[in-house]
């Protein structure tokens, strides 16, 4: 099929199966949702089909994290990664339809964000921008599928952030007419997603809260010289101690008293960040379990002051369910469900949805819109002065 031929016959089938992609702050892999789209916009029912992670090859992983500092991210390296990545998120893409049961010719879109290299958001006048790699034209021409990708350029475009996206499907699948929810995701960086009670698209709020799983990682790996990843099962935040004076110094980062919209990222909250941190410690005694223990905590109280802020004054909240890789840290739950108490504290799973696959759900959802022609309704959490259609289309 030729140019607006595809985009058209896509447009007509309903449902799609599309391939969701993404790799995250965390940049430790590829994740690959296949999903049963049905309809679009507000009323879009996605189903799960198969999900599954692909692990970066550390050469890559390397070459990534190069990638995210101006000293090392040179031009030459980035077009190169480009390339690869895009290679390689062919593969999850084609990995993900195999462990559905499917083969390339029965999956009728991908939609890939990508990997973040750098965000800047709007600040004092001036516009944002920001950079995913991962080459769209790679994964389409390796698997013969169309695709859709680079979500955030028409909103940072229009003025806003380009983030957070999530609480479009935040709201697709946890919208309730009798309870106020709070949908927190513990990634690299916290955000959270709020739907008041019956919400319709135009009372979501959602916002980054700000350092989650990337500062306390980036302590582990140095605590281990690279052995360990993450705190696994919160085990070295649960031997340590906070130090209350430099939580109170970290607390004190405009950042985090800023109203939304508001979004970060590595650039922030990255190696840099942790490596001061570091220092920080050091020069006060203090053990690197005390460290990833105030890490910890700095996220969790950075949390719950957004939900004081800006949240209360909107009703407040009847629960919070806890999605990404921090959810599954048993500290962060433990401090989170003891500082918000009696507010119930749960996860994706206690709903039946797989807290892992919804961030990749999420791209495959906003593929389907983009080929149905639906602009982006959450202009209130990502701060664009109106909705564009998110993605560029790329034939197979």
């Amino acid at each position: 099929m030729e140019g607006n031929v595809i985009w058209e016959t896509l447009r007509a089938k309903d449902p799609k199966i599309i391939v969701g992609l993404i790799s995250g702050t965390s940049a430790d892999g590829i994740d690959a949702a296949v999903v049963r789209v049905g309809g679009s916009g507000p009323e879009t029912r996605p189903e799960l089909l198969h999900f599954t992670t692909v692990p970066y090859p550390e050469e890559e992983r390397r070459e990534l994290f190069a990638l995210f500092s101006p000293q090392t991210g040179t031009v030459d390296r980035i077009c190169a990664l480009n390339y690869r990545l895009g290679e390689l998120f062919a593969d999850a893409a084609l990995q993900a339809a195999a462990g559905a049961g499917l083969r390339a010719g029965d999956v009728d879109l991908i939609g890939s964000h990508g990997q973040t290299i750098w965000h800047i958001p709007p600040e004092g006048g001036r516009g944002g921008s920001g950079l995913q790699i991962g080459e769209a034209a790679v994964i389409a021409a390796r698997t013969g599928i169309p695709v859709v990708a680079d979500f955030r350029a028409a909103d940072l475009a229009l003025g806003g952030h380009g983030a957070p996206l999530a609480p479009y499907i935040d709201y697709l699948l946890f919208r309730d007419p009798a309870r106020s929810r709070a949908i927190q995701n513990l990634g690299g960086i916290g955000n959270v997603t709020h739907l008041p009670r019956g919400a319709g698209m135009d009372q979501v709020l959602a916002f980054d809260t700000g350092p989650s799983n990337m500062v306390i990682n980036a302590l582990v790996e140095a605590a281990t010289d690279g052995r360990e990843e993450f705190d696994r099962d919160g085990r070295l935040a649960a031997s340590g101690r906070v130090d209350e004076e430099l939580l109170a110094e970290l607390l004190r980062d405009p950042y985090f008293g800023a109203p939304p919209p508001k979004s970060t990222g590595r650039e922030r909250y990255g190696v840099q960040y942790a490596a001061e941190l570091l220092r920080a410690g050091r020069d006060r005694g203090r053990s690197m379990a005390d460290l990833v223990a105030t890490a910890a905590r700095l996220t969790v109280e950075t949390i719950v002051r957004s939900y004081r802020e800006f949240l209360e004054p909107r009703g407040g909240i009847d629960e919070v369910i806890l999605g990404g890789g921090g959810s599954r840290n048993p500290v962060l739950r433990r401090w989170l469900a003891e500082v918000l108490a009696p507010v119930p504290v749960r996860t994706h799973e206690e709903f039946g949805i797989n807290g892992k696959a919804k961030e990749a759900m999420l791209f495959a959802v906003l593929a389907n819109d983009a080929v149905a022609g639906h602009r982006w309704a959450l202009t209130s959490a990502t701060g664009s002065a109106r909705g564009a259609v998110l993605g560029k289309l790329v034939p197979a």
